[in-house]
This record gives structure tokens, C-alpha cells and sequence, in this order.
């Protein structure tokens, strides 16, 4: 049975609480001294628990059969506070309940001001607190962005070049094709670079001059694109390749800056898939043709731009186009 059941937010509620259950056990014909004991180990256990804090604790106490017992919080933590030879007379029980109601009915004023006042104190400082904790949540929550972020950045690098690398290009080149294919409107564009006898420039001017050369060729490719729009990536060894939101003319044209800048000693395969070719050709076919057009500049001789038309499978294959590349050579480099 529930005695009595009060909210310990100030010292008075809490020193009101303890009297209550004092009074109860002297009306219960309780020991006066032992509940005395037990008492002052309630009180230190509820202000651990935040009573007197203005924070509203709520506290009962209760008569299970022999045993006066004190509950307190939301977890259900309990004291025996004294224990009966025999179980009390029912109707002191209820006159005890009805005394304890009655005293509780009635609250002064200024002890509710003051109850009040520290409670009003209790929910500022915990909303401060929590602000506190909520602006050092989000700047961790930031650092480990910026840490996660920067931890992806270098798995997804090239560490001589600073380009993307061939796991980026996979998993960027399929998600720019998934995306040209839903929304059809824009074309995209595949370009494949292979560096014209690069082991014959690293045999003989030698690794440090060679790896310059592949920082020349990715600063060439930077060049050609759009920051932040298109992707330009390095395979390793002498293998680049460029992702581009663009049609063919405009891919020609980043092809064609690329080849001046290396002296016209790179050969280059460019595929376009055209808006309304999305729902025709597949990711595979995509980069197949990319793949065929740099094939047919290295057969053709090296040092050129091969532009493959996209055309669906069975569609009779690709057709290719090659610039006349005025001034520009297609020898070993020099």
C-alpha cells in the first residue's frame, strides 16, 4: 500500500519527506531509533539520486505485509526503512494514510515559491548543460566527418598524381552512368588515355623523371575539366582516364587539350552516351567502346584522339573518328 507520495525537488521537500516516514513508523509502533539509522542512509541515497537539486525526484513510501519500505526515481530503487513483528492494525494504516494525505494537502506559499524558483534553476542549467553537450556532440560528430571524409579521400587517391584512382573510377563512372541513364539530361562522356612509349621514357631518362612526367599528364588533365563536376583518375603504370558530363564535341575538345600539353605523345578513346541512348546500352558496352576507340589509336599510330559513336549491341558496332591532328606527333618523345 502506498503511504504517502511526494516529489524531492528542494531540502524542505526532502526534510518534510523524511519526518513523514519517521512519523509512520512511530504511528506503526515501529522502532523509532533503528528507522532513525536507517533514515539517514535514505536521505544520503535520495540526494545522490537528486533530491534537493531542483531536480523533482519522486519519492513514496509503502507497506508491503511487515516491512515500511522507501521508493525512489524511475529505476525502482527501494530502502527498508523498519520491519513489524506482526502486520499493522488496518485501521491505523488508514488513519496514518489520511494524515499523511492531509499534511501534504496543504503547502506554504513560500516554500512553493522556493520549490519553484530551484526548479526553474534545475531546468536552466540541465538545458544549458545540454547545449553544451549537444555543441561538443556535433564537433566530434564533425571531426570524425572530416576524419572519415579525409580517410576516403586517400583510399580513393592516386599517391604519386593526386588523381582519383581505380577504385574510385569504378564505383564514380558506374554511378555517373546510373545517373545519366535516370535523368536523360545530359550526355556523358568516357575518356581513356595511354601514354605513348612511357617505358621506353622511364628506360631512358629514369624513374624520377618518369614519375614527373605522369604529374605533367594528370596536371594536363586537371586542366581540361571542370573542378568539382568532372572526375579525372589514374589506373596506374601509364592508364588515365577522364569522366565527363559532356557530348562528344566538348569530350574532343578535353581530349585534344590533353594530347597538345603532352606533345601529342598520348593516346586517347573517347565513348558518349547520349541521353536518348540511356535505356540502350549498358555500363559494360559503355566502357567497352571507350575501350575500343583507344585500341584504334594505338593501332592507327599512336598520338590521336579516336571518338567511338555509341551505338546499341547489334546495332552494327561503332563507327570511329579521328582528328587530323595538325602540328602534333605521333613519334617517341623526344
Amino acid at each position: 500500500m502506498e503511504l504517502l507520495r511526494s516529489n524531492l525537488a528542494i531540502e524542505p521537500d526532502l526534510q518534510n519527506f523524511i519526518q513523514f516516514v519517521l512519523t509512520a513508523v512511530s504511528r506503526l509502533g515501529g522502532n523509532a531509533f533503528a528507522a532513525s539509522l536507517a533514515a539517514l542512509e535514505m536521505a544520503q541515497a535520495l540526494r545522490t539520486a537528486g533530491a534537493a537539486t531542483g531536480y523533482p525526484l519522486p519519492a513514496s513510501l509503502k507497506l508491503e505485509r511487515r516491512a515500511l519500505l522507501v521508493a525512489w526515481g524511475e529505476n525502482g530503487h527501494q530502502q527498508q526503512i523498519a520491519a513489524f513483528s506482526e502486520a499493522p492494525d488496518p485501521a491505523a494504516v488508514e488513519q496514518l494514510h489520511q494524515y499523511l494525505q492531509q499534511s501534504t494537502a496543504v503547502s506554504d506559499p513560500a516554500q512553493l515559491l522556493r520549490r519553484n524558483a530551484e526548479m526553474e534553476r534545475f531546468l536552466n542549467e540541465t538545458r544549458a548543460r545540454t547545449e553544451q553537450e549537444i555543441e561538443a556532440m556535433q564537433a566530434a560528430l564533425e571531426k570524425r566527418q572530416e576524419a572519415l571524409s579525409a580517410s576516403i579521400r586517400q583510399a580513393e587517391t592516386d599517391a604519386l598524381t593526386g588523381l582519383l584512382n581505380r577504385r574510385a573510377y569504378d564505383e564514380k563512372l558506374a554511378h555517373a552512368f546510373s545517373r545519366t541513364r535516370r535523368q536523360k539530361t545530359e550526355a556523358l562522356s568516357l575518356l581513356l588515355f595511354d601514354l605513348d612509349y612511357f617505358k621506353q621514357v622511364n628506360d631512358e631518362f629514369g624513374h624520377q623523371f618518369g614519375d614527373a612526367y605522369l604529374n605533367k599528364m594528370a596536371c594536363a588533365m586537371r586542366a581540361a575539366i571542370r573542378e568539382e563536376v568532372d572526375m579525372a583518375f589514374r589506373f596506374g603504370g601509364d592508364e588515365f582516364a577522364i569522366v565527363q558530363f559532356c557530348d562528344e564535341t566538348i569530350a574532343c575538345r578535353t581530349a585534344m587539350a590533353v594530347l597538345a600539353e603532352m606533345g601529342g605523345k598520348v593516346s586517347i578513346g573517347v565513348a558518349t552516351l547520349k541521353p536518348s541512348q540511356a535505356g540502350e546500352i549498358d555500363l559494360a558496352d559503355f566502357i567497352k567502346q571507350a575501350d575500343d576507340a583507344l585500341y584504334e589509336a594505338k593501332r592507327a599510330g599512336r598520338g590521336r584522339v579516336v571518338i567511338s559513336s555509341c551505338v546499341p549491341p547489334g546495332g552494327g558496332g561503332c563507327t570511329f573518328f579521328c582528328p587530323k591532328l595538325t602540328g602534333v606527333a605521333n613519334s617517341r618523345p623526344e
